[in-house]
């Protein structure tokens, strides 16, 4: 079946099940290491990005289309339909939330403070980390099922929906638009403040 798959097909698919597979191992290989905190982001994350996003966009639920009919007939035998809210909400949570706040405390230094009280450089630098991604993942990724073409669904984390979509720039015959980045305007201030409100919750659990 890999045989007569495009190299576009299997790169998406190694991709997605990689973003969804390597952050549990991960999770569960140092869970005696990882605070309590980080583990109930994880979970709220995954909750914020299924019902904020990606259950609207795969089942095209306002004005959308839904995935299936968005994308090739390989890429709904690996990735189908009612499977897909799921592999990207464990994506959204694991490779990119919990990717974005781990590099956080890296280029801080380790300084457990930031995740105590809002930080403003850590916040815009959780919002550049959302949204290179997401223009790389529309770019280079799902290009084919976001295309202009192509409609997905309004979403509470997308609230313009697909009638105030502009074309923010292309590439090459790739065009990155609104619609599809809101979501990561968006999530990293519920990120940011889950993190904070977490982490001094458990600290008072603590005294």
């Amino acid at each position: 079946m890999l045989a007569a798959m495009s190299y576009e097909e299997i790169r998406v698919i190694f991709i997605v099940y990689s973003s969804v597979i390597l952050p549990i191992i991960l999770l569960i290989k140092y869970r005696l290491q990882v605070p309590s905190w980080a583990l109930k982001t994880y979970i709220f994350s995954f909750l914020a990005c299924a019902f904020g996003w990606e259950l609207w966009f795969t089942y095209g639920i306002w004005d959308g289309l839904p995935v299936d009919m968005r994308r090739s007939d390989q890429l709904n035998n690996w990735l189908p339909l009612h499977m897909n809210w799921l592999l990207n909400s464990l994506g959204d949570a694991g490779a990119v939330c919990m990717g974005s706040i781990w590099l956080s405390w890296l280029v801080k230094k380790k300084d457990i403070t930031i995740f105590k009280e809002w930080k403003w450089d850590v916040f815009l630098f959780l919002i550049i980390l959302c949204i290179s991604q997401n223009i790389l993942v529309e770019l280079f990724l799902y290009q084919d099922q976001l295309s202009i073409d192509k409609e997905i669904s309004w979403a509470p984390l997308s609230p313009l929906g697909n009638y105030i979509n502009p074309v923010l720039f292309e590439y090459s015959d790739r065009t990155v638009r609104l619609q599809g980045q809101l979501p990561w305007l968006i999530m990293p201030i519920f990120l940011y403040k889950l993190v904070i409100y977490l982490n001094n919750r458990d600290d008072k659990g603590r005294v």
